[in-house]
C-alpha cells in the first residue's frame, strides 16, 4: 500500500532532522504564505493544519496519528496516514519546506518530492487512489528544546498546488 504524500512526513519530521542537517538561508527570500487567521485542523492526533482550506487540494488526508504525540527527543516517533491522492504524482513534484526554531529560520528551501519520497520507501510516480502509511522515524536525542514552526507546501510537476500543511508550536522539552 502507498502513502498520502511525502509532505506530511516532511512536516512532522523535518524539525527533527540532525542538527547539521539545519541551515540558514538567504534571509532576503520572502517567507511562505499561509492563511493565519484561520484554523483547519488535519483529522488525527497530530499537530498538523492545511494552510488554506483544503477544498481544492489535490490530496485528500483522512488522518494523520503520532505516536507518541508531542514526539520526544531520542524516543521512536511512529507516524500512521491514510488519505486519498486525486491526482497522480510524476517526477517534478516539488515541496516548499520552511522550519523555524522559534523566530530563527533553519530551513527554507525548495526540494524534489519524489526523492523525499525515497525516506518513506516510496518512489514516484505516486498513482491516482487510497494510500496509506505506517512508519517509523528515531528521534535523535540532541533535539535543541524549544519551539518549532514547520510549513511545506507540495506542488506537482505543472506547479499546481498538492496540499499544503503546516505545524505550529511543536515544542521539545528535556
Amino acid at each position: 500500500m502507498k502513502f498520502l504524500s511525502a509532505a506530511s512526513l516532511l512536516v512532522l519530521t523535518a524539525p527533527l532532522a540532525n542538527a547539521a542537517a539545519f541551515s540558514i538561508f538567504d534571509p532576503t527570500q520572502a517567507s511562505l504564505k499561509v492563511n493565519d487567521n484561520e484554523k483547519y485542523p488535519v483529522n488525527g492526533d497530530n499537530p498538523l493544519q492545511y494552510c488554506a482550506k483544503p477544498d481544492n487540494y489535490k490530496l485528500e488526508i483522512e488522518s494523520v496519528d503520532l505516536a507518541p504525540n508531542p514526539p520526544l527527543p531520542g524516543q521512536k516517533l511512529t507516524i500512521s496516514a491514510k488519505g486519498t491522492l486525486l491526482e497522480r504524482i510524476e517526477k517534478g513534484a516539488t515541496v516548499n519546506l520552511e522550519v523555524k526554531w522559534g523566530l530563527i529560520t533553519l530551513i527554507k528551501q525548495t526540494v524534489d518530492l519524489c526523492e523525499e519520497l525515497k525516506n518513506v520507501d516510496l518512489e514516484c510516480p505516486l498513482e491516482k487512489g487510497e494510500m496509506i502509511l505506517k512508519k517509523e522515524v528515531e528521534l535523535p536525542k540532541q533535539i535543541p528544546p524549544g519551539k518549532y514552526t514547520v510549513l511545506a507546501d507540495v506542488y506537482n510537476k505543472e506547479q499546481k498546488q498538492v496540499t499544503c500543511l503546516k505545524a505550529d508550536d511543536i515544542v521539545f522539552h528535556f
